[in-house]
């Protein structure tokens, strides 16, 4: 009879959309196959699994990450937002509204991943106009070609905010 080989587990523990979650995981799963498989945050869309197409993009601790690249053990201790987390207090964050708004998705799949692309843009602070929009997000592919409303909906939230920057100071 042949046996299945023990596979270890390591302890790690993540703060996933503000949630505590103390886990173990063999130290080949993604943290992509984590969200999805283990936690049910589906959210976040398989695509590539090769890091080309951005799809699986979250935030981890405030940076963009493509998550289909990144193993869950090295990511112990981390901060995670998905698109399931950047909603608060039942409010929709401005990068969906401005989506939604803007019609700036057709099939959906990609649109976790922009979404998520976008709000790590916005944190980082250093996209100005369209062209470092479309620069910043290149790494976020989507089939539909709604690249023109992506770029409208980013911008919709990214001026404003620069806008009060600069009258600030």
């Amino acid at each position: 009879m042949n046996q299945i080989p023990h596979h270890p587990q390591i302890p790690i523990s993540l703060t996933i959309n503000g949630t505590l979650h103390e886990l173990k995981v063999e130290p080949w799963v993604t943290l992509l196959d984590l969200l999805r498989e283990r936690l049910s945050l589906t959210g976040t869309k398989k695509g590539c699994d090769q890091g080309q197409c951005g799809a699986c993009t979250v935030l981890v601790d405030g940076k963009r990450v493509n998550s289909c690249l990144a193993l869950a053990v090295s990511r112990d201790g981390a901060e995670i937002t998905t698109i399931e987390g950047l909603a608060q207090n039942g409010e929709l964050h401005p990068l969906q509204v401005a989506f939604i708004e803007r019609d700036a998705f057709q099939c959906g799949y990609c649109t976790p991943g922009q979404i998520c692309s976008a709000a790590g843009l916005l944190a980082e602070g250093h996209t100005r106009s369209r062209a470092e929009i479309r620069e910043h997000m290149s790494g976020n592919l989507c089939r539909c070609g709604a690249y023109t409303n992506i770029a409208d909906a980013v911008e919709d939230v990214l001026m404003p905010r620069i806008a009060a920057k600069e009258a600030a100071e």
